[in-house]
C-alpha cells in the first residue's frame, strides 16, 4: 500500500477543524487526521507493506523546464508552495510520528510523491494499492498485476476502487490510457494547458481511435486525416510543441532514485519512547492508540 501522504494530510487539514490542538494550543488537525486515516486503512485492508511517500520537490525542475506554467499558480514567495500557515509546522510532526512508528517514509530529491509511487509501483512484485485523492495516479492502474487506486474523493471510509474498468467507464478510454488522455485534456489545477479546444470528449475519442498519444502523433505527423474529429487535427497541429514535451510532465517517473528501506508494516513502534514523547507533546494519545491497535491486530 502506497500512501500519497501530501494528498492525505491536506485532506485531513481541510476536513478536521483547526480547533483540534496540542496542549500548547498549536493545531494538530492534519496530524491526528492522517494517523486516523492510516489506522482505518490498516484495519480495513491489512497491507503487508506500507509506504508513506513524500514530496521532496513539489515542483520538480524537469517539469518546469518542459512546461513553465506547471503548478505556477501555487507558488507563494520565491519558489515555495503556498501552504496554509497552520499546516506548515504540522508536516515535521507527521514525519516524526511516522519515523517513531517505523512506517517507511520515502522521498527522492528532485521528485514528487507521485514519482516515488510510480517508481515503487514499477518495482513491486505483487499487488499494489495506491491511496490518493489525485487523479494523475489513475495512469498507474493495471489489472494484470494488479495495481489499483483507492480514491479518497468520498472519504477514507468510502474509498472508490479505481481499476481499468473504472477508468474506461468514467472517461471512455482504454483502461491504461489515462496519462495520454490527461495530456490532451490538460489540467488547470496543475497548470497544464492541454490542447486548446480539445475537451474531455474529443480527447477520449482521439485516444480511443488511435490507442495512444504516440500513435496519434505519428498519424498527425504523417499527414493522415482519418480518425480526427472535425477541427481537431488543426488544433493538434497548433499544439505540436506542447505535445512534444507534455508527456514528461504528465507521466509519473518510474526510475526516481530511492534509498533502501524496510517497507514491512510494523507490528509495534520502532521507537516507543519517541512515540510517547510525541503523544504527550501533541496530545496524540487517542489516534495513536487506535493505530497501534490496528497494527497489533494485523
Amino acid at each position: 500500500m502506497l500512501l500519497d501522504t501530501p494528498s492525505l494530510y491536506f485532506r485531513a487539514f481541510y476536513g478536521i477543524p483547526e480547533s483540534i490542538t496540542a496542549p500548547d494550543g498549536s493545531p494538530v488537525n492534519a496530524v491526528r487526521g492522517l494517523i486516523d486515516m492510516i489506522a482505518t486503512l490498516v484495519r480495513h485492508h491489512s497491507p503487508t507493506e506500507l509506504v508513506a511517500t513524500m514530496d521532496a520537490d513539489w515542483r520538480p525542475a524537469f517539469r518546469v523546464a518542459a512546461i513553465p506554467t506547471y503548478k505556477a499558480h501555487r507558488v507563494a514567495h520565491g519558489d515555495t508552495e503556498e501552504v496554509p500557515a497552520t499546516l506548515v509546522p504540522q508536516i515535521p510532526v507527521i514525519e516524526q510520528v511516522l519515523d517513531a512508528l517505523g512506517i517507511a517514509r520515502l522521498e527522492s530529491p528532485g521528485y514528487e510523491a507521485d514519482d516515488v509511487i510510480g517508481t515503487l509501483t514499477h518495482r513491486a512484485g505483487g499487488a499494489v494499492d495506491i491511496v490518493t485523492g489525485d487523479r494523475d495516479l489513475f495512469q498507474l492502474v493495471d489489472d494484470a498485476r494488479p495495481v489499483r487506486v483507492l480514491y479518497t474523493v468520498r472519504g477514507i471510509r468510502n474509498l472508490q476502487t479505481v481499476d481499468e474498468a473504472f477508468v474506461a467507464d468514467k472517461y471512455g478510454i482504454p483502461g491504461r490510457a489515462y496519462a495520454d488522455f490527461a495530456t490532451l485534456r490538460g489540467d488547470p489545477s496543475d497548470g497544464l494547458p492541454g490542447v486548446a479546444g480539445v475537451g474531455e470528449k474529443t480527447a477520449a475519442s482521439l485516444i480511443t481511435r488511435f490507442g495512444s498519444l504516440g500513435a496519434l502523433l505519428e498519424a498527425l505527423d504523417a499527414g493522415a486525416t482519418d480518425g480526427f474529429p472535425a477541427g481537431s487535427r488543426t488544433k493538434l497541429a497548433a499544439a505540436r510543441d506542447y505535445l512534444r514535451v507534455a508527456p514528461a510532465v504528465v507521466e509519473v517517473a518510474s526510475d526516481a532514485p530511492l534509498p533502501d528501506a524496510d517497507l514491512t508494516l510494523p507490528g509495534k513502534p520502532r521507537d516507543p519512547e519517541a512515540l510517547v514523547r510525541l503523544a504527550d507533546q501533541y496530545g496524540l494519545d487517542s489516534p495513536l492508540n487506535r493505530l497501534l491497535e490496528a497494527l497489533g491486530q494485523r
